[in-house]
Order: C-alpha cells, then structure tokens, then sequence
C-alpha cells in the first residue's frame, strides 16, 4: 500500500501542536508498517531526521504553503498531480487540508475547528479561507480523526457529517518530560528567574490561547501577595499578538513575566520540571498538550473549564473560567498557599497522564487508515 503523507508542517526547530502530532505518530507508523510504502510531501527543504526509515520517499514541491492562496494551488493542484504521479493509495492529512481535486481517498485530522468560534482570532483572509474550505474538506474526506470527543461532537455538529466518519485519537505526550531533582530545578530557576518559583504557560501567542488574561490574573495575584513569584511565558508568536504586548505594557508587575520565545525540547523539560504550576487557561482548545505534559513532570495544572479541556484534565487539575480574570487569580492564589493540594494534584496527574501516549496515538490512527481503506 502506498501511503502519501502531507508533512509540510516538520519543520526543524518550529514544531508545535500540529507538527508533533505528525513527528511522533508518523515515526511510529512507518516502522511498524515496513511492509507499506510512505510518500512524504514538504513544501521546502527537509531534515533528514524526518526520513524515519526506508520506506519513506520524501518530495518536495513548491510553493512553500504559508498564505491562502498558496494553500489553495498547493492542495488543489500540486498534491493531486504527486498523488498520481506515486500511485497513492490514500492521502493522510495531520493538519486537516485535503485536495478538492483528487479521487484517491482521503483522511484528514482536523485537530480542532475554532476558526467557526472563533473567527476573529485570525486575519481575515484566512479565517475565510478555513471556514468555506473545512466543511468541504469534512464532507469529501473518507475519513476524520481528531484528537477530542469533544472535536468530535463539534465537527460532527458543525460541518454536518456522520458521527460515526470520525475515529478519536488523543495527542500523546513526548517521553522527555519527568520530575526533576530539587537540585535541577533551582538551577533552572536561577537561569531564567533569578531563582524565583514561577508559574508557567507553554504554547503559541495567539488570541485563543487566553495570555493576556492570564497576564491580566497574574498581575491580580501579584497585587495581592508579598512573594517574589514569576510567570515564563514560554511559545513563539503567531496571529494577532498585540493585545497580548499591549496588556504586558500595562501590567503593574510587568518585570516579574518572563518571555522566552520558542526553546528546545531539552530546555523545556528543565521549564517545566522547575515550574511552580502549568497555568493553561485557553478560550478554546482542541485537546491540550501541555497539560499532559506538565503533569508528566510532575507539576500541578491550573487550566480552562472550556471545550476539550476537562476530558483532558480529569480530576487532576484545578479548573478556572478563562473569562472570568478573578477565578484564574483565585486558583493561582489557592494553589499557592495548599501544599496539600498541590501534592494531590500532582499525584493524581502522574495517574491520569499514563490515558495518553503516542504509541496509543500512532496504533489508532493506523486504524482509521485501515478504515479509510475499506
């Protein structure tokens, strides 16, 4: 069987949710199904770290699809004519687009669709790109995997298709991520706040994921305490990143928040294992990796009781309403002042976080290609 994989989103050093949902199911599947051969399509460039074993054939074809009018002659007309050219047997999507002009079968992972919530959260163009183009692909896709019963419910809701078209396969977690020594963790703090404890959000700047609430609670918990807690900001910016400044600017306690930018998987292992809490509080979230992850390293989560949230959460966290500044400050505050709580939490994390792993991740969405197939 010849699969053709869109994997236009590996890019070395810029992965995020999307791109290691593609690394770690697809490194996976191709070595436990030697026996099929794997198409891989970039839109650039490739690292050789991406070849996973012998039985990938990279390509590259252009244009480099990072605009809508680029997505559109990138998918429409590059993708079917490799598809052809290889002789593909189905096309695997793990961002979501699929290929209006092609017969060979299709499966998509649409992680999430808050572009229909959530319109405004991204420029113009391509909320309307994504909006008139999703539905289509939902509809024309032989099959749908996404990483939430909630996604699951909301695409099935939203675009009008049969429940039963869309396989769950939760996110898994990246093994790297495990409880440090104190020793590690003050010698991390010194590195990036000057030995403070900190609160600790990872993920995109974007409106969507709630910083400048999360700004705008921290601000509130700072005004309230006399101790010389930080908050790292760790992810790379992405759409619409001015209110997220604006709101820093205007913070009372602005030189307690750290940003670091993007960082390396090394790196944000020593973050998070340092970290006083994971404060994760989106507007909307199709799964939620950093929870899983923060709880791997043994560290008590604050986040949202919104969307797919609470299925990824459990019992294991403490729950805030992301629109609600003063219950995002009242958890952070409580969660400060109960060691009790805090071991608790941690506790039941390391339970709930063994529910994901990329085998599980990797081993069902081989099942939805098989289902794809039939």
């Amino acid at each position: 069987m010849k699969i053709a994989v869109n994997t236009r989103l590996l890019l070395k050093g810029k992965l995020e949710g999307i791109g290691w949902f593609t690394l770690e199911t697809l490194k996976r599947m191709t070595r436990n199904h030697p026996e099929h051969e794997f198409i891989f399509i970039f839109d650039r460039p490739f690292d050789k770290d991406y070849i996973f074993s012998e039985n990938i054939t990279p390509v590259v074809i252009g244009p480099q699809a990072r605009h809508p009018f680029l997505f559109y002659v990138w998918f429409e007309f590059q993708i079917p004519r490799v598809l052809k050219k290889y002789k593909a047997d189905l096309f695997l999507s793990p961002d979501g687009y699929l290929s209006l002009r092609t017969k060979v079968p299709q499966l998509a992972v649409i992680h999430d669709i808050n572009f229909v919530h959530r319109p405004g959260d991204l420029p113009w163009l391509i909320a309307k790109y994504y909006n008139y183009f999703f539905p289509k692909f939902a509809r024309i896709a032989k099959r749908i995997s996404t990483v939430s019963y909630y996604s699951k419910e909301d695409i099935t809701r939203s675009f009008k298709v049969d429940y039963d078209k869309i396989d769950v396969v939760y996110d898994g977690i990246n093994q790297i991520f495990e409880a440090i020594s104190e020793e590690e963790k003050n010698v991390v703090r010194k590195k990036y706040t000057a030995g403070s404890e900190y609160f600790l959000f990872v993920g995109a700047l974007h409106p969507r994921k709630n910083v400048s609430g999360l700004l705008k609670a921290f601000d509130a918990f700072k005004t309230v305490t006399t101790n010389n807690i930080k908050l790292v900001i760790v992810g790379g910016e992405m759409h619409k990143t001015g209110e997220i400044f604006d709101t820093y600017e205007n913070l009372r306690f602005k030189n307690d928040v750290v940003f670091t930018g993007r960082v390396s998987s090394p790196d944000l292992h020593d973050i998070f294992g340092a970290a006083l809490a994971l404060t994760f509080i989106p507007f909307f979230e199709g799964f939620g990796i950093p929870i899983v992850e923060a709880m791997s390293a043994g560290v008590p989560v604050i986040c949202s009781n919104t969307t797919s949230i609470p299925e990824v959460g459990g019992n294991a966290v403490l729950y805030a309403d992301p629109i609600n500044i003063n219950q995002i400050t009242d958890a952070m505050l409580k969660l400060v002042g109960d060691a009790e709580l805090r071991k608790s939490l941690i506790k039941k994390g390391f339970k709930q976080k063994d529910k994901f792993s990329w085998d599980e991740t990797a081993r069902l969405l081989w099942m939805s290609i098989e289902r794809a197939l039939q």
